[in-house]
């Protein structure tokens, strides 16, 4: 898996090119390729805004049949009290439009995510190659 760490919005704009050129290098399309780089921003965006930092792993994966991209995302932040809460449509628990862990969800096709108050959060989705 290749991690990178994530800080400010210069480590932002580096791992978003990294993920477009890894989704292109995976044999993904233009539009899949932007898909995972905005589910990517977004992780990221919350990353920056709730932790201060994290990180984000990236890897290819297999499915016997099809191949994909699997993207981990993992802060030490203060975590999410209420996951179903934070996963709903215009929730937010800052100043924002509460759309960015429902967007993730929404464009990836496979999403877990992990947290507990004091204990960071971990976001595990993948998004399969279309043929």
């Amino acid at each position: 898996m290749i991690c990178y760490e994530v800080e400010d919005s210069a480590d932002r704009a580096h791992v978003l090119l990294s993920v477009k050129e890894f989704c292109v290098q995976a044999g993904f399309n233009e539009i899949q390729s932007v898909l995972v780089t905005t589910a990517v921003s977004e992780l990221i965006t919350n990353m920056i805004k709730y932790a201060g930092r994290g990180r984000i792993g990236m890897d290819q994966v297999s499915n016997g049949t099809n191949r994909g991209v699997r993207i981990l995302a993992e802060d030490d932040g203060p975590g999410i009290s209420d996951i179903e809460m934070a996963l709903r449509e215009s929730y937010s628990s800052g100043e924002s439009l509460g759309l960015g862990l429902p967007s993730v969800k929404r464009i990836m096709d496979s999403f877990e995510i992990t947290s507990a108050p004091g204990k960071g959060t971990t976001v595990l989705t993948v998004k399969w190659r279309e043929l």
